[in-house]
């Protein structure tokens, strides 16, 4: 086929950290295009054990940096845990597990992005990931969801370490894909 059809995705852009760098933003995310996007990352490890990663939107041009993000994710590990985590106020949306500095432990995921370019409503994000927890390298998934609710125009993505944002990512692979529709 003509590759045409709605939910095909087209590949915006690829980025990679192979070494100590603060973040990975995405500049050019065909917003005015794609009323939906698909971010896949895969081999995050951090600089420092128990970090983890979360995203930021920039509204025309300008980083959201406030406390003013919400989200709520499932946390499920291999070892029994079962736990919500969520936030009202938070400077960030969540996104995966936090793995360790060693070589075996890694987190990965996927993230849909709604109404990034529709400045009448509120942008918001469907994720999953999986991955190996710090302390135990128990298998540990999180599924959820964040939302900014402010009505803007999102224009760029960043990933960077959430929880502690002066610390550094070592390793990360990440695509941005536009969905198409029909």
């Amino acid at each position: 086929k003509d590759g045409s059809w709605g939910g095909s995705l087209e590949l915006i852009e690829e980025q990679s950290i192979t070494s100590s760098t603060a973040s990975m933003i995405f500049s050019n995310i065909k917003e005015n295009v794609y009323d939906v996007h698909y971010l896949t990352y895969k081999n995050f490890k951090p600089v420092t054990s128990n970090d983890r990663l979360a995203i930021r939107f920039f509204e025309n041009g300008v980083e959201e940096s406030a406390s003013v993000y919400q989200f709520a994710n499932q946390l499920c590990r291999a070892d029994g845990t079962f736990m919500e985590l969520n936030s009202t106020t938070s400077n960030h949306i969540r996104l995966g597990t936090n793995p360790s500095d060693t070589s075996n432990n890694c987190d990965n995921g996927y993230i849909y992005l709604y109404n990034l370019g529709d400045s009448n409503k509120f942008s918001y994000t469907t994720i999953q990931t999986t991955g190996t927890y710090y302390t135990s390298s128990h298998f540990t998934s999180e599924f959820g969801g964040g939302v900014l609710p402010q009505a803007s125009t999102v224009d760029q993505i960043k990933i960077f370490i959430g929880n502690n944002p002066s610390n550094n990512i070592a390793n990360l692979q990440a695509s941005l894909y536009g969905v198409k529709q029909i």
